[in-house]
C-alpha cells in the first residue's frame, strides 16, 4: 500500500541560512511526526492562486495545518487592539482556501496552534487577540481536560494529556460546525472538532514538540495518517 500524502501549507520567510532568496518553510518536528506515523509530507508553498491551492490539496490524502503568526483581525471582522505578531494576509487567505478545499474533498485534517485559529476563522468564528492568562500558555507544559469519547480522546488515548503550550491567542466565538473537546482550567479552548467532516481535529498546543517521547501526542499524527490511508 502506498504511503498517504499529507499536505503541509508552508510558511514564508524572507531569508534562511544557505539561501539567497525568500523561502517556504516548515518545522522539522512536524515532518518527523508525519514520517513516524507512516505518511509522506508534501510542503505546499503559499500562493494567491486559488486554482493551484485547490489542485494541490485535492491530490493529497490528508492535511496538517501548522503553527505560526497571528491571523489578521480583518479575517474575522475585527480591528487590531493588541500587539500582534507575524501577520501575513496572503498566508491567511492561502490557508483558509486550503482548509475549505480539504473540507470539500473530505480529507482528514490535523490543525495545530495557529492552525486551530485559522480553522475557526475560516468557518466564521472569532479570536481572543491576547489572553489575560498568556503567561500560563507561553512556552509551558500543563494539563488539559479532554471530552471523553471525542475523536481527540480516541486519538490520544487519554482525557488528561500533558501538553506543550506556546500561544497568546485563542478561540473566542466558536465557529458553526465546531465543537469544543478540550479546555484549560482557566477556560481557554484547547481543542475543537468539526462535526460535519470525517476527521478534522484542531489543538491549540504543539503536539509535534513532544510527540517523539509521548505516545499520546504522536497518536494525533498516527490517527491523521490512519484516516488518510
Amino acid at each position: 500500500m502506498s504511503k498517504p500524502l499529507i499536505a503541509i501549507p508552508g510558511r514564508l520567510s524572507p531569508e534562511a541560512t544557505g539561501h539567497r532568496t525568500p523561502v517556504t518553510s516548515c518545522g522539522q518536528n512536524y515532518i518527523d511526526a508525519i514520517h513516524r506515523a507512516g505518511g509522506l509530507p508534501v510542503l505546499v508553498p503559499p500562493t494567491n492562486d486559488m486554482t493551484i491551492v485547490a489542485e494541490t490539496i485535492a491530490r493529497c490524502d490528508g492535511m496538517l495545518m501548522i503553527g505560526g503568526g497571528d491571523v489578521s483581525p480583518s479575517k474575522y471582522g475585527a480591528t487590531e487592539w493588541a500587539r500582534l505578531f507575524g501577520v501575513n494576509e496572503l498566508v491567511d487567505d492561502f490557508e483558509i482556501a486550503a482548509l475549505h478545499r480539504a473540507m470539500e474533498c473530505d480529507i482528514p485534517v490535523l490543525a495545530v496552534c495557529r492552525g486551530q485559529q485559522v480553522l475557526n476563522v475560516a468557518l466564521g468564528g472569532t479570536l481572543i487577540q491576547h489572553l489575560k492568562t498568556t503567561p500560563d500558555h507561553r512556552d509551558t507544559m500543563h494539563g488539559i481536560q479532554v471530552v471523553t469519547g471525542s475523536r481527540l480522546a480516541q486519538a490520544m488515548g487519554t482525557t488528561e494529556p500533558l501538553i506543550h503550550s506556546l500561544h497568546h491567542q485563542a478561540i473566542e466565538k466558536v465557529a458553526p460546525g465546531l465543537v469544543v473537546v478540550g479546555t484549560h482550567q482557566d477556560g481557554t479552548i484547547e481543542a475543537v472538532e468539526h462535526t460535519g467532516s470525517t476527521w478534522i481535529v484542531a489543538v491549540q498546543w504543539h503536539p509535534e514538540d513532544t510527540a517523539r517521547d509521548d505516545p499520546s501526542q504522536q497518536g494525533l499524527f498516527n490517527t491523521l495518517i490512519s484516516h488518510a490511508s
